[in-house]
């Protein structure tokens, strides 16, 4: 079960109300198509749940779709994905993970290492 573009939508209203990190953090669609593009890019992906879960989560990490709260978005969006489709999402809570997020972000992590992430929760940080 995939996901629309109007739930990660509300995913990115719902993180900058509750994890606001700077004052200016505000919800806006930037672009509509870089969301409709990135769900896409998941959803046309052959593979398991976990490896179109690594796809999202990079895809929304990147793509900009939002102004702020883009990474927060992802991260929820996959966890919900992940959930949504009956298999476990192990990534713990833990504020030190907002790098790795920055990694996907910045392309410094392959898809395979991303999914093994989300399914066992362990993934090596990189440095900037």
């Amino acid at each position: 079960m995939y996901l629309s573009a109007e739930e990660v939508t509300e995913f990115n209203v719902l993180v900058l109300g509750l994890l606001r990190v700077k004052k200016s953090d505000a919800h806006k669609v930037l672009s509509r198509k870089k969301l409709v593009d990135a769900l896409e890019k998941c959803r046309e992906l052959e593979g398991d749940v976990y490896s179109k879960a690594a796809r999202l989560m990079r895809e929304l990490s990147s793509a900009h779709a939002f102004a702020s709260g883009n990474r927060r978005t992802a991260f929820i969006a996959t966890k919900e994905f992940v959930q949504r489709n009956g298999v476990r999402f192990s990534i713990p809570d833990d504020p030190d993970y907002a790098k790795v997020m920055r990694g996907i972000r910045e392309g410094k992590y392959q898809d395979a290492e991303i999914a093994e992430w989300i399914a066992n929760g362990k993934i090596k940080q990189r440095e900037r």
